[in-house]
Order: C-alpha cells, then sequence, then structure tokens
C-alpha cells in the first residue's frame, strides 16, 4: 500500500510548474500595454517621418559635407582620386573672386530686413491692431505680395524698375528728361532695387506674426499702463514689447534665415550676376550649372549651412530655455 505522504510530494511538484506558467503568462498580459495594431501604427508614424528626414534633409547634408572635401564634377562615381581634403575650402577663402562679394551681399541684405523692412512689418501690425475701420482690407492688401509666386513678384518688380517703359522713371520723369535711371542694370544700385523688391513681400508676412503675437497680449496690461500715465509709445516698448519676447525672437530668427536662404528675386532679376552674386547663387552657379563643379559647390553649400545654423541655434536655446 502506497504512503500518502510519499505520494502527496509528486502531484505538488507536477503542479507548481503549471502555477509558473500562469503568472508569467498574467504578467506578460499585465505589461503588454499596446496591441499588434498599436505597434504598427507607431511603427508606421514614427518611422516614415523618420525614413523621410534622413533621405529629405539628412542624406543630403552628409552628402554635401563629404562631397565639399573632393573635386568631384558630376560624372561617373565618386573614388579616391577625388578626394582633395580642404583645397575647395581653401581656393574659397583666398582664390575664388566672387566669394567675399557674395557674403558681403548677404550681409546688406541681412541689415536691410533687420533694421528697416522688419521694423516696418512690426509698426504696421502695431498700427492695424487698432480697431481701425476696414482693418481686414488693409490686413489683405498688405499680406497679398505673401501668397503670389515669386515669379509673379520678380515679374511685377521687373516692369516697375524697366528702364524705359517703367513706372518708376516716368513717374518721376526721367524718362522724358533723358535721365534714365538702369535700376537692376547697375552694379552700385541693383542690390537695393533687389530689397525693395524682397521687403515688399517680407513686410507683410512679419507684419502678419507681429500681429498674431499682440492679439495674444493680455488687455489688461495695457489698461494698467493707461491708469498709470503712460504714453502709447512707452507702454508698447516698457509693456508689450517685453511680453512679446518669444514672438521677437522668432521674427530675428525668420528674418535672418531669409535673408541667408535669398536667391529667387536676384537670380530672377539678372540671374545673381552684375552685383547681385549671393551664396545660394554661387552654390547654384557652380553645382548646376555647365561648370558642374559639385565638390566647389557643395563647399560653398557647407559655408552657408553652419552661418544658417547660428539663427536656428539661438531660436532652439531660447525655446529650450523658457520650456524648462
Amino acid at each position: 500500500m502506497a504512503n500518502p505522504a510519499t505520494s502527496a510530494v509528486p502531484a505538488r511538484a507536477s503542479k507548481a510548474p503549471e502555477a509558473g506558467a500562469v503568472v508569467a503568462t498574467r504578467r506578460r498580459r499585465r505589461y503588454s500595454l499596446l496591441t499588434r495594431r498599436d505597434k504598427v501604427l507607431i511603427i508606421l508614424m514614427v518611422g516614415i517621418p523618420l525614413t523621410l528626414d534622413i533621405l529629405l534633409i539628412w542624406g543630403p547634408t552628409l552628402a554635401s559635407v563629404l562631397l565639399s572635401f573632393t573635386d568631384w564634377q558630376g560624372i561617373g562615381t565618386v573614388t579616391a582620386q577625388n578626394i582633395v581634403g580642404l583645397k575647395n575650402y581653401k581656393t574659397l577663402f583666398t582664390g575664388y573672386a566672387f566669394f567675399w562679394p557674395a557674403v558681403e551681399h548677404n550681409l546688406i541684405w541681412l541689415a536691410f530686413l533687420a533694421f528697416i523692412a522688419t521694423p516696418l512689418g512690426m509698426l504696421l501690425a502695431v498700427l492695424l491692431d487698432r480697431e481701425l475701420r476696414g482693418k481686414r482690407i488693409y490686413q489683405s492688401v498688405f499680406f497679398l505680395p505673401v501668397v503670389l509666386p515669386l515669379v509673379v513678384v520678380g515679374f511685377i518688380w521687373e516692369l516697375q524698375y524697366a528702364p524705359s517703359d517703367g513706372f518708376i522713371n516716368n513717374a518721376f520723369g526721367l524718362v522724358k528728361s533723358g535721365k534714365i535711371i538702369d535700376w537692376l542694370g547697375n552694379p552700385s544700385i541693383n542690390i537695393y532695387s533687389a530689397l525693395i523688391a524682397t521687403s515688399w513681400r517680407h513686410i507683410g508676412y512679419i507684419m502678419v506674426l507681429y500681429l498674431a503675437g499682440l492679439k495674444s497680449v493680455d488687455p489688461s496690461l495695457r489698461e494698467a499702463a493707461k491708469v498709470d500715465g503712460a504714453t502709447e509709445v512707452q507702454t508698447f516698448f516698457n509693456v508689450v514689447l517685453p511680453v512679446m519676447a518669444p514672438i521677437n525672437v522668432i521674427i530675428v530668427v525668420v528674418t535672418a534665415i531669409e535673408a541667408l536662404r535669398a536667391f529667387d528675386l536676384a537670380y530672377i532679376f539678372n540671374h545673381g550676376t552684375n552685383g547681385l552674386e549671393l551664396l545660394s547663387i554661387l552654390i547654384t552657379n557652380n553645382s548646376i550649372s555647365e561648370a558642374s563643379l559639385i565638390g566647389f559647390g557643395s563647399a560653398i553649400a557647407v559655408v552657408l549651412l553652419v552661418i544658417s545654423l547660428v539663427p536656428i541655434i539661438v531660436f532652439l536655446s531660447r525655446a529650450m530655455r523658457a520650456q524648462a
């Protein structure tokens, strides 16, 4: 006859693994918060944008950096014989006649937008922030150049600047007097002609950004300043402007980026020559034109990228500091 004590031990031992498996299954079910469909959706939502970002942004950027150390001309594959080290950068800074004038023109572009066009856009925003009759019409009129294609903007201003048939020379009587000014052909003034056309579009863009920021200012702050006897000018500079510091930073960054990536109107007017050389146009002329100096054009692109990173880093550091 079997001993009950000895027969009970194997029974408990046989049940122990089954209990452990049940506990493990429950734990897996407990911590599995996402279904298979959720995981697929997350992969698609994160994977597709990340893949496009790598292929369209970081891939070409890294390729430009690598190509800047070569003399590749776009024919065949890049080999070890194409590697020239820092030769492109040395030629760019010391032997390329158009580089430093292009840098100077970009700086002039930045100064004009920063100290003339952007303040005018802010002034229009302040004026339209008041209770004016028909201000919606004014906003639409000033914002219209922003929505126009740049080709159309360039065509409009070419008609204004035309030597004999243009509006400006005829309006000032320069055609009748025989003192015609070639606004786009004279290398000493054509950059300012292009800047006026650019500002026509830039002012409306800044106006909309700043007007949106003004709408977010608490009206009680202005009322308190008015009760304290402050004028409208004092209220704006001492109350409204400090409150709009985040918008001001965004506007500064946008203005800097607009100046650094300037290309369209200068290229439309005279293909970026005869006093309208810009860094972006030098990249195009060296990389895409008949010269096909892909490596040298990539070096210019890398320099422009490094310069462009400065306002972007300032903006991101300011934004992160505000969130901290």
